[in-house]
């Protein structure tokens, strides 16, 4: 099962291995580094939520899956609005803690776009069958 979720991932372009391994993966994980800051607990959870309800997922299909992008939709849209409210609110954020929300809003909102129409191509599909 672990080889076809690997080949599944190795499947698909490089830009995507690449996009997925160096920077989605590791910037949903990286609020476990801010955990003491303002709503880093909410954000880590919904950050890796994003991913970890991805793994059923890849099981059941054994591979990857259009699928995939409803945990991405469920989770990360409130994680981006949650970002957004935190970087204009008044309160005092760390400057690396800012940064990083700069980050992880420019990874997850780009993730999103093709996660919308990825789980709407999905969906449709599942309508047709």
């Amino acid at each position: 099962m672990m080889l076809d979720i690997w080949r599944s991932f190795r499947a698909h372009p490089l830009w995507v291995q690449i996009w997925v391994a160096a920077f989605l993966v590791p910037v949903n994980l990286f609020p476990l580094a801010f955990l003491d800051q303002p709503q880093g607990h909410l954000i880590a959870l919904l950050a890796i939520a994003g991913m970890a309800l991805n793994v059923p997922i890849m099981v059941a299909a054994r591979g990857m899956s259009g699928a995939m992008a409803l945990p991405h939709v469920l989770c990360w849209v409130p994680l981006v609005i949650i970002v957004t409210l935190l970087l204009i609110s008044e309160e005092f954020l760390s400057p690396a803690f800012v940064r990083f929300l700069w980050l992880l809003l420019i990874v997850d909102i780009t993730s999103l776009v093709f996660d919308f129409r990825d789980a709407n191509h999905w969906l449709k599909s599942r309508k047709e069958t």
